[in-house]
C-alpha cells in the first residue's frame, strides 16, 4: 500500500489530501486570508507561506511525514505530453519563468520540497493544464505570429475520460469523446482514441465565455480597447482571464445567485446565461467536426455541471451528437492520487521533464 500526499494550490487556498493507494483518508481545503496572499509580490513568493500551512495541517491531524510520493498539480510553463512527470529542479526553475502566473505553478515546487524532507519519497506532477496532444492542424491560426495553444483542464478531463471508460467496461484508448469542463473557465476538447487532438485555450481568450473569462472576442473591438481603454497590458490580461464573462455582464460569477435571479424574473440574467450556453454548445458541436462525426459520448464535468438548469439547457442543443453523460464537480485530488499510484505500480510511465 502506498501513502500519497496530493497538493493542489488555488488562488486563496491550498487543497491537500492524504490517501492509502487510491482511498482518500482526508481532503482539506486550507483557506488563506486574501490580505495575507496580497502581501506577496509574485506567486512564488508564497511558497514558504503555503508550505508551512501544509506541514501545520498534517501535524494537527497527527499525519507522519512518511509518504511514498508527493504529487502536485502541474503548472503552466510549457507544453508537455499527457502523463506523470518526475519533478526536477529544472522543472521548478522553468516554472518560475511562466508568464501566466497561476497558483497551480507552485504545485511542483511544494511537492518537491516536502518530498525532500522524507527519505525515499518521490515527487510527481500529472497532466498539467498545458498538456498538448493537439493535431498539427489545430495549432494553426489565422496569423503565423499567433499560433493556437491549449490551456485546459487536462487533469480532470483525462480522469473523467478514464472513469467513463471504466463505467462502460471499455478503454479510454478505444473511444472518441467530446469533454466539456464547466467551471470558472470552460475547456472543451476532442479526445480521439486516448489523445486530446483539439482543445481551446480556456485561460486567456479562446472558446466560449465563462463565469469569469471572456473567451473569444471580436478582434477589432479588442484592438480598440488596447489603444483607447487606458488600461495597461496586465490590466487587460486580467479582464480576459478573470474579469469577463458572467462577472462582467452580471456583476457576479456565482451561478447559484444567477439562477435565483433568473427564478425571480431577471430577464437580463436569463439572456446572458442562454448566450453562454449557446456558445458552449457551438464549441462542443465544432469538436464533433474535428472527430468527423464519430462521437461515442459527450461528457460534461466541472462545478457548473451541478446546475440542472444549465445542463438541461445544454443537453437540448447537443444531444443529437451522441449520448450526454454528466460527471459534476472536479475531483482533482483523487485524479492526482490515481495518477501517482498508477505510476508507482508501473501502469503509467514516469516521464522525465
Amino acid at each position: 500500500m502506498y501513502k500519497i500526499l496530493a497538493i493542489n494550490p488555488g488562488s486563496t487556498s491550498t487543497k491537500i489530501s492524504v490517501a492509502n493507494d487510491t482511498e482518500l483518508v482526508f481532503v482539506e481545503d486550507i483557506k488563506h486570508k486574501r490580505e495575507d496572499i496580497q502581501k506577496f509580490e509574485t506567486i512564488f513568493d508564497q511558497y514558504e507561506y503555503r508550505k508551512q500551512h501544509i506541514l501545520a495541517e498534517l501535524e494537527k491531524r497527527g499525519i507522519a511525514l512518511d509518504f511514498d510520493t508527493c504529487v502536485g498539480r502541474g503548472g503552466l510553463y510549457k507544453a508537455v505530453p499527457s502523463g506523470v512527470f518526475r519533478v526536477t529542479q529544472e522543472m521548478i526553475d522553468d516554472q518560475k519563468k511562466t508568464e501566466h502566473q497561476h497558483a497551480c505553478d507552485l504545485g511542483c515546487m511544494l511537492a518537491y520540497e516536502i518530498a525532500n524532507l522524507i527519505p525515499n519519497c518521490q515527487s510527481f506532477i500529472a497532466d498539467p493544464g498545458v498538456v498538448d496532444e493537439m493535431a498539427p492542424e489545430a495549432h494553426i491560426s489565422g496569423h503565423p505570429s499567433a499560433p493556437r495553444i491549449c490551456i485546459w483542464h487536462a487533469l480532470n478531463q483525462k480522469a473523467i475520460a478514464r472513469r467513463y471508460a471504466r463505467d462502460i467496461n471499455d478503454k479510454y484508448e478505444n473511444l472518441n469523446l467530446i469533454i466539456c469542463h464547466l467551471g470558472g473557465g470552460i475547456s472543451i476538447a476532442a479526445h480521439e482514441k486516448g489523445r486530446a487532438i483539439d482543445a481551446n485555450n480556456a485561460l486567456n481568450g479562446e472558446g466560449p465565455f465563462s463565469p469569469e473569462r471572456t473567451g473569444s472576442l471580436p478582434m477589432n473591438e479588442i484592438i480598440r480597447l488596447c489603444f483607447h481603454s487606458g488600461k495597461t497590458e496586465e490590466e487587460l490580461v486580467r479582464v480576459v482571464s478573470s474579469q469577463g464573462g458572467l462577472l462582467a455582464h452580471l456583476g457576479t460569477n456565482d451561478m447559484r445567485e444567477i439562477q435565483q435571479r433568473i427564478k425571480d424574473g431577471d430577464k437580463q440574467a436569463e439572456l446572458v446565461v442562454l448566450a453562454m450556453v449557446w456558445n458552449v454548445a457551438k464549441a462542443i458541436a465544432a469538436e464533433g467536426a474535428v472527430l468527423c462525426g464519430k462521437v461515442d459520448a459527450v461528457l460534461l464535468t466541472g462545478g457548473l455541471a451541478y446546475s440542472e438548469m444549465l445542463v438541461g439547457m445544454l443537453k437540448k442543443r447537443i444531444e443529437y451528437l451522441a449520448p450526454v453523460v454528466v460527471y459534476p464537480g472536479q475531483d482533482e485530488m483523487l485524479a492526482l492520487t490515481e495518477n501517482a499510484v498508477a505510476a508507482l505500480n508501473g501502469e503509467r510511465e514516469i516521464q522525465e521533464y
